[in-house]
């Protein structure tokens, strides 16, 4: 009974060297980061993608773009990302046809504004997935940094005895193997979650060049 209470998880975490412990506590607070990184990203995903399903339908209802940029003008951050996009380029085609812009060169400001604004909803969309990535690729070789740290120490502790027995040296491979174990643990959700919301925010992102390119279609229309 003793042995096993002297190996259980925490009790070993609570032996383990300074530095195997640093290298947890950093895994730890990575793993910490990334899971509230995951949570957020998933509902704004889900939220971007309903607002960009709610506003192509109010935009291919045919009704009038001036009544829906107005709508859109009043609660822009009720309607999402691609309805900032349109408000933005639809703000500039109106000044450049008051300031009495030539048919050819009309609609470069509404195309520079969308271009703008497209960018940005991509910038904020993106966001934390950096982490995510740094989280994955890197918390795999800091863990390994810790076990190889604790194995080191466990077998340097080995020189002061004067026989040396698995018993002996189990306890300090199992507590740097935990460190190993920590890294995966943070390592392994970031990765999914970055291939996956990476892939949701490249299929927003042809949505939203799609709808660009559909909106000018249809101002060119109005403007000849």
């Amino acid at each position: 009974m003793q042995a096993s209470s002297d190996l259980s998880l925490l009790s070993l975490i609570g032996n383990a060297s300074i530095p195997v412990q640093i290298v947890m506590l950093i895994l730890l607070g990575a793993s910490v980061l990334s899971w509230t990184y995951i949570f957020s990203k998933r509902a704004a995903l889900r939220r971007a993608d309903e607002q960009t399903r709610r506003f192509e339908d109010d935009f291919w209802a045919g009704g009038d773009l001036t009544v829906l940029q107005q709508a859109i003008a009043s609660r822009r951050n009720e309607h999402g990302a691609l309805a900032r996009i349109f408000d933005a380029g639809m703000t500039e085609f109106v000044k450049a046809r008051r300031s009495s812009s030539r048919g050819d060169t009309l609609l470069d400001a509404p195309r520079r504004a969308m271009k703008a604004a497209f960018q940005r909803e991509m910038d904020s969309l993106e966001s934390h997935l950096n982490f995510l990535a740094s989280t994955g690729s890197v918390s795999p070789y800091i863990g390994l940094l810790g076990t190889v740290w604790g194995i080191m120490h466990a077998f340097m502790g080995l020189s002061t005895m004067q026989q040396a027995t698995l018993a002996a040296v189990a306890p300090g491979i199992a507590e740097a193997l935990i460190a190993t174990a920590i890294g995966l643990f943070a390592a392994i959700p970031a990765v999914l979650a970055y291939n996956r919301y990476t892939n949701q925010i490249d299929r927003l992102s042809i949505r939203f060049e799609s709808f660009v390119e559909e909106f000018l279609n249809i101002l060119q229309r109005q403007v000849h």
